[in-house]
């Protein structure tokens, strides 16, 4: 037992940049805080570890956009109206979209869709953003976002294991209620909104 633990984690180091890339297309934001906090520990070296975070982060959000692109459209145009999405609002969505999005993807990278970045991606290759741009737009976001990440775990990834468990408890309760009276207030201005 002690040699198979001995060669996995020996397997588990020198992979290490192929499970972080694998890890960023399942879990993005988690892994770059988590390596800011490794890189801090000395576990990685930064240049290797950033350009790894930043196409792993790269390649999810072309998965969304190609789900968009290549699927979402027809299932829309099939099955929008249970949900009040009727064919006049899609154009006029993808109208204000296409006009805007530089703008809505530079923001929803940098925020992280406040919630919403599978949903932005996906509509962003269903209105057929050109690739160009929307590479263009998403490397510039990720490099920045990825940046920041990193630079939070590196310097905050410990005190999480300072704070009581009380604390803990209080952090996740307060950010559970703020979410869910979030998620109100945005389900309560829709229906007051026409769309």
């Amino acid at each position: 037992m002690e040699i198979f633990l001995h060669n996995l984690l020996a397997w588990i180091d020198s992979s290490k940049y192929i499970l972080l890339f694998l890890g960023m297309i399942v879990e993005g934001p988690l892994i770059m805080l988590t390596s800011g906090f490794l890189y801090k520990l000395g576990q990685f070296s930064f240049l290797p570890m950033y350009l790894v975070l930043v196409f792993g982060d790269f390649t999810a959000d072309m998965i969304w956009y190609c789900i968009g692109r290549f699927g979402t459209r027809s299932t829309i145009f099939k099955y929008g109206h249970y949900v009040g999405i009727t064919p006049d609002k899609l154009e006029k969505i993808e109208r204000g979209f296409h006009k805007y999005h530089q703008k809505i993807l530079i923001i929803n990278k940098l925020t992280m869709g406040f919630g919403f970045s599978i949903v932005t991606l996906v509509v962003a290759g269903m209105f057929k953003v050109p690739y160009k741009n929307y590479i263009i737009l998403n490397l510039i976001g990720g490099f920045i976002w990825t940046l920041i990440l990193v630079t939070l775990g590196y310097f905050l990834g410990n005190i999480f294991s300072v704070v009581p468990t009380s604390m803990k408890v209080v952090s996740v309760v307060t950010m559970f209620t703020i979410f869910t009276l979030g998620i109100k207030y945005i389900n309560n201005y829709l229906k007051t909104k026409e769309i």
